[in-house]
């Protein structure tokens, strides 16, 4: 007796559909493996934002340790009575 038995791949061996499967599978993890590389690399490149924040910090710093420079200077009695001197001068040409 002669007996057909199914083998669920239309007619080809299971070998040839094991593997066209597995091309499929491979093929759609490498399509998701890149489209995983191009999130991280455009994650990457918005990380460069904070440089920014780091800028503005140290232009902060700079402009605060200027500006106590600057109170120092002007608690001086030197420097007082330079701009006490500049001011009467200009008040007094006013008439």
């Amino acid at each position: 007796m002669h007996t057909t038995i199914p083998t669920g791949t239309g007619g080809r061996g299971f070998a040839t559909g094991a593997r066209e499967r597995a091309l499929r599978a491979y093929e759609s993890m490498y399509g998701n493996l890149c489209l995983l590389d191009a999130r991280l690399r455009t994650r990457g490149i918005e990380a460069e934002e904070g440089a920014a924040t780091a800028e503005y910090a140290v232009v902060l710093v700079a402009a605060t340790g200027f500006a106590a420079l600057l109170v120092t200077i002007m608690k001086s009695e030197t420097v007082r009575k330079m701009l006490l001197d500049i001011v009467k001068q200009a008040l007094s040409m006013g008439g």
